[in-house]
């Protein structure tokens, strides 16, 4: 690697980390003055409704990245988009599919802690408890926190549509959409796999990967602004390139954080990945690695919710003792690497070339 690739090279930039809060202090008033209109509109209709959209609301101003529409924007200028009102809508339609997919997600995994506050199926089942209500509160929590997803995902659609009119973005936005669901149906299968012997292959992790985070969380936002402003066909491969390599360093950074993270810093628990199932690289690394005993243990224990303290503290030592950790590290580096390459070859307006080398040193040091 030469050292323009180098982590000391790309030390985050004041100015990136800058433009980053620029952008977030003004998405989230434009973010917030839309749910603030469709959330009166329910008012006017359902006013108990209204509990629905709160959740919304409450779960997009919990704090978030804000990264997708960050990356939606950024996509747009490289291209030599410029006025933010024509971007506004898309860039809100990709954070509102976000909302609906951790609401969802989050019912998934059964858990409980999200951004540091209550999941939403968990805070509408402790309401439901509060007040006494006859029923299983457990299923009432979920059962409304679907709709309150299904809530986030019409509002998005709502938004992309009035993007749709460019070659390509309402394709995009389809892919977009339908790419992260398969991607998180193939991860649910991925422990079952495993606990029965079958143990997925390190490609099925990386398809994995590429459809839940790498095209979604990167790739398809960047591409959504790039065909908005009407790139190149050139431009867009490229932007594919860097956006593929940096989501999926993205989602690898996830998976060491889902076991070795800080419970102040993530929001989540520490170990909740082991806790919950997933069956991440990291772990396929670790099992890969591990002897026999070691491995038929952390099987028999990955998915075990009540899993005991002094158990968990035990499957992520033997976990970091088969240097998957360090490995993954490696991986996470490559892709790196491999993303600042690939915008040598993208003809990008100046401003969004620096916030793409930009976000990978701030992605570099990111702790949450």
């Amino acid at each position: 690697m030469d050292d323009s690739c180098s982590p000391a090279a790309t030390a985050v930039a004041p100015g990136f980390l800058a433009e980053l809060e620029r952008l977030r202090t003004w998405f989230d008033a434009e973010l917030a003055r839309f749910l603030t209109a469709r959330r009166a509109e329910i008012a006017a209709e359902a006013p108990d409704a209204v509990e629905l959209a709160d959740e919304v609301a409450r779960l997009v101003g919990s704090g978030g990245k804000r990264l997708r529409p960050a990356l939606v924007v950024a996509g747009w200028r490289a291209c030599g988009g410029r006025d933010l009102a024509v971007v506004s809508p898309l860039a809100q339609a990709a954070e509102l599919l976000h909302t609906y997919l951790l609401i969802h997600d989050d019912i998934m995994d059964h858990a409980e802690l999200r951004r540091g506050a209550p999941t939403v199926h968990a805070e509408l089942r402790e309401r439901h408890r509060a007040a006494g209500f006859p029923g299983d509160s457990a299923e009432h929590g979920r059962a409304l926190a679907i709709l309150a997803g299904d809530l986030a995902a019409s509002w998005a659609a709502e938004l992309a549509y009035r993007a749709a009119d460019p070659p390509g973005v309402a394709r995009t936005w389809a892919l977009m959409a339908s790419e992260v669901i398969a991607g998180q149906y193939l991860e649910m299968r991925l422990p079952l796999l495993a606990r029965g012997g079958g143990r997925p292959s390190e490609a099925e992790l990386l398809n994995v990967l590429r459809l839940k985070s790498g095209r979604y969380s990167v790739e398809r936002p960047i591409e959504l602004g790039a065909r908005l402003a009407g790139a190149d066909a050139a431009t867009l491969t490229a932007l594919a390139t860097y956006g593929r390599a940096v989501g999926e360093a993205f989602q690898l950074q996830d998976d060491l954080l889902g076991l070795f993270g800080e419970a102040q810093e993530t929001g989540k628990s520490v170990g909740g990945d082991f806790l919950e199932g997933k069956y991440t690289l990291l772990l396929h690394f670790a099992l890969e690695r591990a002897a026999e005993a070691d491995r038929t243990w952390l099987l028999a224990r990955l998915g075990q919710a009540d899993l005991p303290a002094d158990e968990l503290h035990q499957a992520l030592a033997r976990i970091r003792a088969t240097g998957a950790r360090e490995r993954l590290e490696g991986e996470i580096e490559a892709r790196f690497a491999a993303a600042l390459a690939a915008l040598d070859d993208a003809a990008l307006q100046p401003e969004g070339h620096d916030f793409f080398t930009g976000l990978v040193a701030y992605l570099r040091e990111r702790d949450r």
